[in-house]
């Protein structure tokens, strides 16, 4: 939280006691602002070191002031010291001279000494330098676009004009000092009140160097002075000077300044440089829109978490608004603590970064608080008064007045110069000719567009310099638009060089009196927005790793092709090509490798299909073709084939040869569908029925392929319900130990009871709840039911009893996976030693680096690792020895022939031995007859499961099967 102590200076003993009673020292992020008047400063000097003798560790800052603001009250003629106390904002501070360094790198020595990432706001207070301040602030918003700036400028007198700057014990009237405020978390407001208007006629400054002003529209600066705000104003200037401003012209960038001084000659200073040819406007204060806009603040600022409130502003304003500006402050003051001085120049920080302004009321709220502290609606207690309303009146007139003689005097010069302007102001080329086409005048854009100059073309025909092909179309616009109708037209023009262009020309007919006299000419060079919308119809219409036709396209393209095949009653086919297990090439080598094989692909079908033929890519590594030229089965077959036979090609990257594969889904016009969202489903359901059996196949549709989609549809459609409906339960087949004959755990197999379909065979579902993203949910129930199941047994006497769940690769490459695994075995309450995850080979080695570091980690857990289905899949023996697990188990198909006779038991006896050498327990499934279990038992395998010893039980009978052993 920021705190807030203000004192006036009385002597110095009293601040001492002040500093004790308060118990400053005990906070070490102090922030004190010493304000002053210039004639105060050996005064100053004193209370500096008084301070720094008190508070050592405190950042003292603070400059000559006409009057200090604290506690939201205006105090002139005494020194205003203020005290604010930071609790997690650290601050850095420092000296900075004009004289030490030029001012790009002072500015870059405030962000370098002052500023780090978590810096919010800087704090400064500057000598009367504004050209060098304006510099260093511009150079310090460059190098740390993100800090907010506030602050202002010190006021001088006779003696020292630039005033003085105060830091520590140490006193200059030429520098900066300033504090940055670094914390991350600090809340900040920030808001400027500074709104001039024009008044009167610009002066063009006609002699000048640096900031001052020796001529204005070839006149002494004094007598403009003098005759537009009066002998009184001169004879006043040092009160008057900061009420009536300039507003700066610079090519089109407007600055308000003032005047610093009039000088002998006639000649004046300004308080910022300027140059000839700029321009000059008197300006004065916006009065109702500078109150407008505080009452809106005041009101806004209700709702905002302030802690305390640091504003710099201009005692001229306070002058202008006369009590408004107290009023401004007292609201601010019932916010938050509120202290400031008034500046000779207040630093605002706007969307262009921080700026050296006047007349303007700025401040910097601070809060380190994040609670919003409620405030009641504070009411700004003021009315305009009547001089105000006047002096508003006045301006407001004199500024409508002249804009009644701008826009006289802009129609004038419209008027003057609309044939002028239209020629040789536009961008575009321009041109006239006679009735005969000849030409009779061309713009500056013209001639430098084609490289002739006018000379040379007055007079010629303009067929002369146009493409022979073009001149019958361009003599019949031309023609068109001398009877009096406006023409529109594309046509490439070539330069003298012989560079070519599109231009669009618009012709208009020249009428006097009634009668077309010759053609106005108006062209825009659209060559580039030609390529622009070429590039949009390619990025809307084609992919952009292969350069086919993308989805839109093609089916556009199909549909059009459908529509001319209707009438001439010809057949078309539609073939839908994806490629076999292409993901497993995004994930071994990566998404870029993958999508230049896939370009390789791409060009490798184009070369497969017959002309004619429209390929397109419709997403990832799925392609369609229709072909609508020559259309008989014996063609497309050979088409298909061919792409198949190009596809399985060997594909070379990185110095490496890799195999790929594709499956094809054909449908035909008019057979299986009248139009292109028909022929293109089809095709993607005879596709998908390539796949089924591993891929790289042809089918064609058939109406008994939509009846099996419609089911898996259907089937799909209970799958997604059936978990919240409770529809599927458990089964579990005993697992027994071959050397004891005892049965020591089980495996929990998973049933769906439909109440429609009844009792629907796992190989239908789990495929589809895999590929459909299911299997987690379903996943995560199985592994919490059998956890809790298993330890329900174990409390009915079975303490030893394990029980084995499989994981479905989906399931097991979850970065949350471990983290279910312990909240299963927590809810539970089952040690994890009584869990057994079963993996299949594939499921790990779709990222074997993950998958180690997951059983790993599951191992540390407690909970055993088993490879399902051994054998079955890739080559295990490179990586086996390398996988933390704890259990073989052997696939059935290995089991199901195994007898003496067959090569069956060699591999088992392998499988059995490899299981003892990496000290891993091996286990049989699909066990169905007495000499399976004998030659398993020879061979010294640990466990089996199977019919023959078991078929899956419900829980419930399962549950039967244990206490009746128990009991026996």
């Amino acid at each position: 939280m920021i705190k807030t102590i203000s004192y006036m200076y009385k002597n110095a003993n009293d601040l001492t006691k002040f500093i004790e009673d308060q118990a400053l020292y005990e906070y070490p992020n102090i922030f004190i602002q010493l304000f002053a008047n210039s004639a105060d400063k050996e005064v100053v000097g004193a209370i500096q070191k008084c301070l720094r003798a008190e508070l050592p560790l405190a950042h003292i800052l603070g400059c000559t002031a006409t009057a200090a603001i604290q506690n939201g009250r205006t105090v002139q003629e005494q020194i205003s010291i203020n005290f604010t106390v930071f609790e997690r904002t650290e601050l850095h501070s420092s000296l900075f001279l004009f004289n030490d360094y030029d001012v790009n790198e002072m500015g870059k020595k405030l962000a370098e000494m002052l500023t780090s990432f978590d810096t919010r706001a800087l704090i400064l207070f500057s000598t009367n330098h504004c050209e060098e301040l304006s510099a260093v602030l511009n150079r310090f918003y460059h190098e740390n676009p993100d800090v907010i700036v506030a602050g202002g400028v010190a006021v001088g007198d006779q003696i020292c004009p630039e005033g003085f700057v105060f830091y520590g014990d140490k006193q200059s009237n030429h520098g900066i000092v300033a504090v940055s405020l670094n914390n991350p978390d600090l809340q900040m407001e920030t808001f400027v009140n500074f709104k001039l208007q024009e008044i009167g006629k610009s002066f063009t400054i006609t002699k000048a160097s640096g900031n001052i002003i020796y001529a204005v529209d070839k006149k002494k600066p004094l007598q403009i002075i003098q005759r537009y705000l009066g002998k009184a104003f001169i004879e006043d200037i040092e009160t008057l000077k900061e009420e009536f401003l300039f507003m700066l012209d610079t090519k089109g960038n407007k600055k308000g300044m003032r005047i610093s001084k009039i000088l002998e000659s006639g000649a004046i200073e300004m308080n910022h440089p300027l140059a000839e040819g700029d321009k000059l406007v008197f300006a004065y204060a916006d009065l109702p829109a500078i109150v407008d806009k505080s009452v809106r603040e005041m009101k806004a600022l209700r709702k905002r978490n302030v802690e305390a409130i640091f504003t710099y502003n201009c005692f001229s304003r306070r002058r202008i608004l006369h009590g408004f500006a107290d009023e401004e402050l007292r609201i601010l003051h019932l916010h938050a603590p509120t202290n400031g001085f008034f500046a000779n120049g207040e630093i605002a920080y706007a969307d262009g970064g921080p700026e050296l302004i006047g007349q303007s009321f700025t401040y910097l709220a601070l809060a380190e608080n994040k609670v919003h502290r409620n405030r009641k609606n504070i009411a700004m207690d003021y009315a305009i008064s009547d001089s105000l309303k006047t002096v508003a009146a006045l301006t407001h007139l004199m500024k409508a007045s002249q804009d009644d003689i701008k826009d006289l005097n802009a129609h004038l010069r419209i008027s003057e110069q609309y044939y002028r302007s239209l020629f040789d102001n536009n961008a575009d080329i321009v041109y006239s000719t006679d009735l005969s086409g000849n030409f009779t005048s061309v713009n500056p854009s013209f001639e430098k567009m084609f490289g002739y100059k006018e000379e040379e073309l007055l007079g010629k025909s303009a067929l002369k310099y146009i493409s022979r092909d073009d001149i019958p179309r361009v003599r019949l616009h031309f023609f068109r638009a001398i009877k009096g109708k406006e023409q529109y037209y594309n046509i490439e023009i070539n330069s003298k060089s012989g560079e070519k262009n599109l231009f669009h020309i618009k012709n208009i007919p020249i009428t006097i009196n009634g009668e077309c006299v010759g053609i106005y000419g108006i062209g825009r060079n659209i060559t580039e927005q030609k390529k622009i919308e070429d590039r949009i119809v390619q990025l809307a219409y084609f992919d952009q790793d292969t350069g086919l036709p993308n989805r839109i396209k093609f089916t556009e393209k199909l549909n059009e092709t459908l529509q001319r095949a209707k009438k001439k009653k010809r057949h078309i086919a539609v073939l839908a090509i994806d490629l076999d297990r292409f993901k497993m090439i995004n994930d071994s080598l990566g998404h870029d490798a993958g999508d230049e094989i896939l370009k390789e692909i791409s060009e490798r079908i184009q070369d497969a299909i017959p002309s004619g033929a429209y390929l397109g890519r419709f997403s990832g590594d799925k392609f369609n073709l229709f072909l609508s030229k020559n259309v008989n089965m014996e063609e497309i077959i050979k088409v298909a084939k061919m792409i198949l036979r190009k596809v399985t090609a060997p594909i070379h990257f990185s110095e490496k040869e890799f195999y790929i594969t594709a499956s094809i889904g054909i449908s035909l016009f008019p057979n299986d569908g009248k139009d292109e969202i028909t022929l293109l489903k089809n095709a993607d359901i005879a596709m998908n029925r390539s796949k089924y059996p591993g891929g790289n196949r042809i089918t064609l549709y058939s109406k008994k392929m939509n009846e099996e989609a419609f089911k898996r549809l259907e089937l799909e459609s209970y799958l997604r319900k059936a978990l919240q409906k409770h529809e599927f339960f458990l089964c579990y087949q005993p697992l027994i130990d071959l050397k004891t004959g005892k049965l020591y755990g089980s495996e929990a197999l998973i049933r769906w009871n439909h109440p429609v379909l009844g009792l629907v065979p796992p190989g239908d579902f789990i495929p589809l709840a895999e590929e459909t993203g299911l299997i987690e949910e379903i996943g995560s129930w199985v592994l919490k039911t059998a956890c809790k199941q298993n330890k329900q047994w174990q409390n009915l006497g079975m303490e030893g009893l394990t029980v084995s769940v499989n994981v479905s690769a989906n399931q097991f490459q979850q970065t949350k996976f471990v983290k279910e695994v312990k909240r299963a075995l927590a809810d539970a309450h089952l040690e994890p030693k009584y869990l057994t995850l079963e993996l299949t080979e594939s499921t790990m080695l779709r990222n074997i680096d993950h998958s180690i570091e997951v059983m790993k980690s599951l191992q540390k857990l407690g909970v055993r690792v088993s490879i399902d289905d051994f054998g079955t899949g890739y080559s295990s023996l490179s990586y086996l020895k390398d996988l933390p697990i704890n259990t073989l188990k052997i696939d059935r198909s290995f089991i199901n022939n195994l007898s003496l006779e067959t090569t069956d038991i060699a591999i088992v006896k392998a499988i059995i031995t490899m299981g003892y050498g990496l000290a891993v327990k091996v286990v049989a499934e699909g066990v169905e007859t007495e000499e399976q279990i004998k030659l398993l038992k020879d061979l010294n395998c640990h466990y089996a499961q199977g019919f023959y010893l078991h078929q899956p039980l419900t829980a419930v009978d399962f549950e039967k099967m244990l206490l009746a052993k128990s009991i026996s």
